[in-house]
């Protein structure tokens, strides 16, 4: 009871000061200033004027910090707008999606599900999912997706490729022509129609 006691000393108002605009100004012993405006927006300056908060009457709440960060809440999308002085912005979502967007054009957005898709300035983009796939797709469209257990598998507009950990590759061309290399370094093709084309051993 002693320490509610002392909170209510604290924050008692020194002063209030009415607007002709109907904004009401309250300055507080413990040095706070709140400013309420007619719309019931309200405005509290700390008492060292390093931290403003601004609550908003949708229900969102905009705050400025000491390290100047500025923290935005939208209260309708429950959503989170984090900007940093050093140009960084980071949103929150109520589903615990995180993306960031950083100065020089990257994105990273985090998914619920621990999914990582980083989107960069020259295009190029690449997702790390949960169990360790990794897949990149450049700006031209062609795409490399490597898995957890070392194979890889390549698209590209001329050619879809899987290479497997033992050195197996196995190719399909656009037009429709397969070439199968066993980890021994055998080559079988087989052309458009399917047709096995002999070794030329």
């Amino acid at each position: 009871t002693l320490h509610q006691e002392r909170r209510k000393s604290e924050e008692k108002v020194q002063e209030k000061i009415e607007y002709h605009d109907g904004k009401v100004e309250e300055v507080f012993t413990d040095g706070r200033r709140i400013l309420t405006f007619c719309d019931g927006t309200k405005k509290e300056i700390s008492a060292d004027k390093r931290m403003t908060t601004i609550s908003f009457s949708n229900g969102d709440v905009k705050k400025i910090m000491p390290d100047q960060r500025v923290i935005y809440y939208y209260a309708d999308a429950q959503t989170t707008h984090t900007a940093y002085p050093d140009g960084l912005e980071v949103l929150q979502f109520p589903n615990n999606q995180i993306e960031k967007h950083y100065p020089n054009g990257t994105q990273e957005i985090v998914f619920p599900d621990h999914t990582v898709k980083c989107l960069y300035s020259d295009g190029l983009k690449e997702t790390f999912f949960p169990d360790g796939t990794v897949v990149k797709v450049e700006k031209n469209g062609d795409k490399t997706v490597v898995f957890s257990d070392g194979q890889r598998e390549i698209h590209t507009a001329q050619f879809r490729r899987r290479e497997y950990p033992d050195g197996t590759v196995k190719t399909v061309y656009c037009n429709g022509r397969q070439e199968n290399k066993n980890s021994t370094g055998r080559v079988q093709i087989k052309d458009e129609e399917g047709n096995l084309i002999p070794d030329k051993k």
